[in-house]
């Protein structure tokens, strides 16, 4: 069974602000720590995965 819905560098969108691209970072302890894609310089936000949705996964770099 898998932990987790959205896989590392997945673009998810959060339910609070669904125009605002998010991209996952790290998944830890059933949190999400995403990067605002169009500002990454911005603190992380953190969300659980009931806040999220989408999950479009991005190629590995």
């Amino acid at each position: 069974m898998m932990e987790n819905l959205y896989a590392q560098g997945s673009v998810v969108f959060a339910k609070e602000a669904p125009t605002k691209k998010l991209t996952v970072r790290r998944y830890a302890k059933r949190v999400y720590y995403c990067i605002v894609q169009d500002n990454p310089t911005q603190k992380e936000l953190v969300y659980y995965e009931r806040e999220l949705t989408g999950g479009a996964t991005s190629p590995a770099v």
